[in-house]
């Protein structure tokens, strides 16, 4: 009930004058609680505690970590250095360390004056600040087609390792001069899983597939002539593989294919972190 209609009820004579100070009294204490809930509630987003902090532009998810085992990842592309600023700062705060993807040049020299331990790896375009005393758990085994194909390669091989992993890289050992994979199988069979990066015509993924009996995790690439239609031709391969075992990320995804074989390593090496 509304106070309008309170005083509509006094003036058809259906409540006292009394009744209605009482109920006018009333509204006014539901609506404090309310305010105050309310407040509680912008409070805890602020600070963290309802599970994310509010910035406005972003919600940084604080409870990921415990949620998922893995604290959140920034994407850099597209975010202004204010906003980048004012989120490696609150999460840098909430874990110790930050792992961004996709990052630039700029963005790491406008951060740098911040953060004395903030790293930018042109090659890959990670940009990070990560505690000295990780401990590397398992193995997994980053391979590429081509030389061409590291940097996609270096996204997924820095992902593993900020995150706990202990990676193995062998490079340039696509299908052209398949001699070099084999002289690597003992290496990829002893790994918890292998993660596949290739452009081109994505070949690399299947032969490694047909070779472990590990989890293969495939990355194809934008390398390539035309009609490798910047990676979907890669892409395609992959997924129509013969071989078994092989799940694929989409094209240039070196990120997403880190955490994946992360989590594969960590049920491998038995940690429930």
């Amino acid at each position: 009930m509304t106070v309008e209609e309170i005083l509509e009820f006094v003036r058809m004579g259906k409540l006292t004058i009394e009744e209605a100070k009482e109920r006018i009294l009333d509204l006014q204490i539901i609506k404090e609680n309310l305010y105050d809930r309310e407040s509680a509630k912008a409070e805890e987003r602020e600070k963290g505690t309802a599970g994310y902090q509010e910035l406005g532009y972003a919600k940084l998810d604080t409870a990921r970590r415990q949620r998922t085992g893995f604290a959140e990842v920034v994407y850099c592309s597209g975010k202004t250095e204010e906003q980048l600023l004012h989120i490696y700062e609150r999460i840098y705060q909430e874990e110790g360390e930050v792992l961004g993807t996709r990052a630039s040049k700029e963005q790491y020299e406008a951060l740098r004056p911040y953060f004395d331990s903030l790293t930018f790896d042109s090659l890959s375009h990670i940009l990070k600040i990560e505690k000295t005393d990780k401990q590397y758990i398992g193995k997994i085994a980053v391979c590429t087609a081509g030389t061409a194909d590291i940097p996609v390669a270096e996204e997924a091989a820095q992902t593993a390792e900020f995150f706990g992993s202990y990676v193995e890289r062998i490079y340039d050992v696509g299908v052209s001069g398949i001699h070099r994979l084999i002289s690597k199988l003992d290496n990829l069979q002893s790994a918890s899983c292998v993660v596949a990066v290739a452009g081109m015509e994505g070949a690399l993924a299947s032969v490694i597939g047909g070779l472990v009996s590990n989890p293969v995790i495939a990355v194809p690439t934008s390398v390539g002539y035309g009609a490798s239609m910047n990676g979907l031709s890669a892409l395609l391969t992959m997924v129509n593989s013969c071989a078994n075992g092989i799940a694929v990320v989409n094209i240039d995804n070196g990120y997403g294919a880190g955490y994946m074989a992360t989590q594969i390593n960590r049920l491998a090496a038995g940690d429930k972190r």
